[in-house]
């Protein structure tokens, strides 16, 4: 796509601090990281959706992400590091992989409710719905 931000760092049209590189992905650091070392690996290819991923290439994706993950530890003094997908920004699949220097660098909401210092757990779903939802989720699959 010719208006793709990362399509075009793919493409090496716009600058990136590249972490590595293959003929199938890409990794960069963020220029807005959650934490320094904060990282993306994105697949050349234009894929909109993490799910709309050939799996060799969402495998790929993932092996990077490792790779990456084994070298911030010990840099990063960190005990875990996280990866996850978004898309919310570019609509281009992506994963992020953070350093996580305290327990809430990659929190949703959901968890804030007694504040930063805490973590809270949200309200357990009821049984019922916990089912019904692994039914449906199950008969699809």
């Amino acid at each position: 796509m010719t208006d793709c931000l990362f399509c075009k760092i793919a493409a090496g049209a716009v600058p990136a601090h590249k972490l590595y590189e293959d003929e199938h992905v890409l990794a960069f650091l963020d220029i807005h990281p959650i934490r320094n070392g904060h990282a993306l690996v994105i697949p050349k290819e234009h894929h909109v959706w993490f799910e709309d991923l050939p799996e060799p290439l969402a495998t790929r994706i993932t092996t990077c992400a490792q790779s990456i993950a084994r070298v911030m530890k010990p840099l990063f003094k960190v005990e875990r590091i996280a990866m996850f997908y978004t898309g919310i920004h570019v609509p281009h699949a992506h994963a992020h992989v953070v350093p996580m220097h305290h327990v809430h660098d990659v929190t949703s909401a959901a968890y804030l409710k007694e504040g930063l210092e805490s973590f809270s757990i949200p309200p357990q779903l009821d049984p019922e719905k916990l089912a019904s939802t692994a039914a449906r989720l199950r008969s699809q699959l």
